[in-house]
């Protein structure tokens, strides 16, 4: 990123204590979220009382600006005090205390949006903040140090995840002082000299991740992944520790044509998973290649970058279901959650529910009804449909043309035995739209035509199916209908947070529209959910990385999708570009023979037709003409 587009801002950032958060909507969910209301509405009167001006309020988070950082910090003390104030008219069991981060720093800020170190800086300090506490950085502290009757304690230079130098933490003690204590001698030895620029503008970053409670207001046609501070919100699930993988559940039922039964488990575990906005949850692709091997928690751990680990395993006799399951702390391999179910398989729904709910208490993460009843998927009204859609499934993933057929009958009789089954004609879209990706058929656009009705038929009997909107969001990628595609992805992962595959496809359909930042975030977030599959976001972004002239780190993404895909035609060309553009003549040439072989009738003019934008279409030609196709 160009050092020009960073500016110098003040960040703040106010969260809800998670833990007595997620103990209050247990207690009384009406109650809390009343008082949440009440306390949001006080923090915008604060606002503008303090010189502030409110510039944005998309989902859980509340921006606003302030013309200095005496303002900001005097805000922030004035809504704690009153939040505080308020909660002593409270029994003390529903007192609702904030915490208060605070830093400036180098914020990116492009289009209205902030992006950058400053920003996740200011969520640390916000993480390592007391309840009703204030945290603020030296920096902000350097600028504000007695200049306000408040008393600072130095807490000392912290090690923050993702962030390359120590920061200092400073704590601004609520009661005002007439004598400030500041940083120690030998902090003030260290600090650096003032830097000589000119305040502008001063951005206070609301962010209300209140765990188990998502604030609706505002968010008509907000983006998933193109709004202001996604960084933060990705950050903070890494910052809270609430991150799972949900390793395959194995199967114990000593047949092997029911491994189809524990795969579907686990899915739908991952699945009703996923859709808490407070869990970064791995994605099933990369958890399978775990399937049937000794693994050591510790290193999946590692590996998937995650704090959390479920095991189990299903076995299925008869009309009866056993599972087991088991929560591990994978940093130091800590039981702490274990359950034994043995149900009759009509209850099957009711047990995936409870399984659900235990893990997400013993994260302490709470979620507000709506949520919690989204991720309970509507149950068919036969249980045997539901066991066609999980063989469907199976047979799918196999992608053969054969297995397709076979998936494709599996889910129209799951359709035929309960028509109002929406998640059987997701499957029978999906079928469609798998005929036109693989060239399974002759007839591409009648093919998309009936994988688009499959897919309008499932929303129109659950909307809150985010498989049907994300297969929607493809067929209108294919048909060149960007916006729409945009849509349909943003309201996807609007159900599914978590869901690796639609914020690839979102991803790709940003690259051919011309939003190449917005394509990176999106591609970036699939990776880090699932970076072990041969999708196509390692294509993607570093076609993207192409088309911003990063020819270096666009080499490095092709080079390690390419190990994902060593037969697939599309990294070989963007690869002889990319190869070009940075006078790599011989591995250019390299590139341009495996070309010629994998598909002999390649035409330049013919890669790239669906970019939007002309010049990224003659950026890409160009490449591989220098390349020598």
């Amino acid at each position: 990123m160009d050092e020009s587009s960073l500016k110098r801002k003040l960040v703040a950032i106010f969260s809800a204590d998670v833990a007595e958060y997620s103990r209050l909507m247990g207690d009384d969910e009406e109650d809390t979220v009343r008082t949440l209301t009440r306390y949001r509405k006080i923090m915008y009167e604060l606002i503008g009382k303090h010189n502030g001006r409110v510039v944005d309020s998309p989902g859980d988070n509340l921006l606003a600006e302030f013309n200095s950082v005496v303002d900001s910090l005097r805000c922030a003390w004035a809504v704690q005090k009153e939040l505080t104030s308020r909660n002593d008219q409270l029994a003390e069991n529903r007192q609702m205390k904030f915490r208060i981060g605070i830093n400036l720093g180098d914020i990116i800020e492009k289009e209205g949006r902030l992006y950058g170190d400053g920003v996740n800086i200011a969520a640390r300090l916000e993480s390592l903040a007391e309840p009703a506490g204030i945290n603020i950085s030296g920096t902000a502290y350097d600028q504000v140090k007695r200049k306000l009757p408040y008393r600072f304690h130095f807490v000392g230079e912290q090690k923050v995840k993702n962030i390359t130098d120590p920061v200092r933490v400073c704590q601004a003690k609520m009661s005002p002082q007439e004598t400030i204590i500041g940083i120690d001698r030998e902090t003030e030895k260290r600090r650096v000299p003032k830097a000589r620029w000119l305040f502008m503008l001063v951005i206070v970053g609301i962010l209300l991740v209140v765990v188990g409670f998502y604030l609706r207001e505002g968010m008509h046609g907000r983006s998933s992944i193109d709004q202001t501070a996604t960084s933060v919100i990705t950050d903070r699930r890494a910052s809270q520790g609430a991150s799972i993988a949900v390793l395959p559940f194995k199967n114990l039922s000593g047949d092997d044509e029911q491994e189809y039964f524990s795969d579907g488990i686990t899915n739908d575990i991952i699945t009703d998973l996923s859709r808490f906005r407070q869990l970064l949850v791995i994605a099933s692709n990369s958890v399978f290649t775990y399937k049937g091997k000794t693994v050591n928690i510790k290193e999946v751990g590692k590996q998937l970058d995650v704090r959390y680990i479920l095991e189990g395993s299903v076995q299925k006799i008869g009309d009866s279901v056993r599972i087991n399951a088991q929560l591990i702390d994978a940093v130091d391999e800590t039981h702490i959650w274990a359950e034994r179910y043995n149900r009759d398989y009509k209850e099957i729904f009711n047990l995936q529910g409870e399984i659900v709910q235990s893990i997400v208490v013993a994260l302490a993460v709470n979620v507000s009804q709506a949520e919690r009843t989204r991720a309970m998927r509507k149950e068919p009204q036969d249980l045997e449909a539901y066991d066609y859609l999980l063989q469907g499934w199976a047979h799918y993933y196999r992608r053969t043309r054969a297995s397709s057929f076979l998936a494709s009958e599996m889910f129209a009789k799951a359709a035929e035995l309960d028509p109002q089954y929406a998640a059987a004609y997701v499957g029978l879209g999906w079928v469609e739209y798998s005929k036109v990706g693989y060239g399974w058929t002759e007839f591409p656009q009648r093919a998309l035509e009936s994988a688009f009705v499959y897919g309008r038929k499932a929303v129109e009997i659950d909307s809150a199916s985010a498989l049907a909107h994300a297969l929607l969001c493809n067929v209108y990628t294919f048909q060149n209908q960007y916006e729409l595609a945009i849509r349909e992805a943003e309201q996807a992962l609007e159900l599914n947070p978590n869901d690796a595959y639609t914020y690839g496809q979102m991803g790709w359909t940003l690259l051919w529209a011309g939003r190449l930042d917005d394509a990176v975030a999106s591609l970036e977030m699939s990776l880090r959910l699932d970076n072990t599959s041969v999708r196509n976001a390692w294509l993607h972004l570093g076609t993207a990385f192409y088309l911003k002239e990063n020819y270096e780190q666009a080499l490095e993404i092709l080079e390690k999708g390419v190990v994902k895909r060593p037969d697939y035609v599309g990294y070989y060309i963007v690869l002889a570009a990319t190869y070009a553009q940075l006078g790599r003549t011989p591995e250019a040439a390299s590139a341009v023979q495996t070309v010629r072989r994998l598909d002999p009738f390649f035409e330049v003019e013919s890669f790239g037709t669906a970019f939007r934008e002309s010049a990224h279409r003659v950026a890409i030609a160009d490449g591989l003409r220098k390349a020598g196709l």
